[in-house]
């Protein structure tokens, strides 16, 4: 096998993977602070020029920011009287971005909801100070559903999270405009704008309609996403380094888990050892956005039932990481010795790691 480690970050960036998702639509990015620092402005309008480079849309949302200007480089439209659709659209396709302000007595809360549900845009982007959502013990909650977020306004001042009157205000309209349609709404700090559009991790609070995940094989557009993240699990210790050959033959076999059919929020791969009866599951890794939701266990939920519809009699996994053998030890599996998988598995192996690695195995039911 070739030993070249897999390029996987040299043709393929995360940016490059939620471009493409919007590719063709238009967003709403709602400004809801006034003191924008000079590089928050500058951050955003990079972000916004990468949009445009790409054929998105940007509808800014203002209550009259004197930075209008240097973000969509002309003057603001009003959102109201007749033709005001028009002239949006007219202007979109001049430039791809445009302002629209506020109507006077209206809330941005208020005119975010309005603006959105009535153009039916893919996406609201809320950029402002503290409206991201954190737990009790300060860790930032990256994904809210609908019934998780009536809990919040039924309870505001709840053991779990914190909000303010401000905070109440957008999350009651955010709710509307969820069950009014948009698909999901995002709310992050001003100069965070970049890491929670393009990459895994994010940055803010994600609010949609459901939590629901979905598991299935990867497409081979969605190839070099996966590659990515199996070598930032390589880098972080909890995947095994492979080489380019062994790489290509994981994506050929790998599935990932989307929330809502859009986040990829994680992946794997089962392998097979026909002579054995037997599957591997390599490559299990979830984003860290995504922690706590549940992704890892559907991954290997989806390789088990897998390996058990072709006629697979077990399936194991091999680590090196305290933590991943517990998570398998959580699901059913068993440390077993290296005699215990199969052979094959061991040819071209490295001696050294072989000393270190530890075999986890569960065995299927034959009903």
């Amino acid at each position: 096998m070739s030993s070249s480690p897999p390029p996987a970050g040299d043709a393929f960036q995360e940016k490059d993977f939620y471009l493409s998702e919007f590719r063709g639509r238009t967003l709403a990015i709602a400004i809801a602070t006034e003191d924008l620092e000079s590089r928050e402005v500058e951050a955003i309008r990079a972000v916004l020029e990468d949009l445009g480079r790409n054929g998105i849309g940007v509808v800014i949302l203002s209550r009259g920011s004197r930075f209008q200007s240097e973000l969509t480089g002309s003057a603001a439209l009003p959102s109201h009287g007749e033709g005001w659709v028009g002239a949006l659209w007219r202007r979109l396709q001049q430039t791809s971005r445009a302002t629209l302000l506020c109507n006077e007595g209206e809330s941005l809360p208020e005119m975010a909801r309005r603006v959105v549900l009535q153009l039916r845009l893919a996406k609201l982007v809320w950029l402002g100070r503290g409206a991201v959502l954190v737990d009790s013990n300060g860790r930032r909650v990256s994904l809210v559903d609908l019934v998780a977020l009536d809990a919040i306004l039924a309870s505001p001042a709840g053991p779990d999270l914190e909000t303010d009157a401000d905070q109440l205000a957008l999350l009651r309209e955010i709710r509307r405009m969820v069950s009014g349609g948009l698909p999901s709404i995002s709310v992050c700090e001003p100069g965070a704008l970049e890491d929670e559009l393009f990459t895994y991790a994010g940055s803010g609070t994600i609010f949609s309609r459901e939590r629901y995940t979905e598991v299935r094989p990867l497409a081979l557009d969605e190839f070099s996403a996966a590659a990515l993240l199996i070598e930032r699990g390589v880098e972080e210790g909890y995947l095994l380094s492979r080489s380019r050959d062994q790489l290509e033959i994981t994506l050929a076999s790998a599935f990932g888990a989307f929330l809502e059919g859009r986040y990829l929020a994680g992946i794997g791969a089962l392998l097979s050892y026909p002579s054995d009866r037997a599957g591997e599951i390599v490559s299990l890794y979830t984003l860290t956005r995504f922690i706590g939701e549940g992704v890892g266990s559907y991954l290997v939920n989806y390789a088990l039932e897998s390996a058990t519809a072709r006629g697979d009699d077990y399936v194991f996994a091999c680590t090196t990481s305290d933590r991943v053998e517990e998570f398998f030890r959580r699901h059913g599996f068993r440390r077993v010795s290296a005699a215990e998988v199969p052979e094959e598995k061991w040819k071209h192996y490295d001696a050294r790691r072989r000393a270190d690695v530890r075999c986890l195995r569960v065995d299927l039911s034959r009903n």
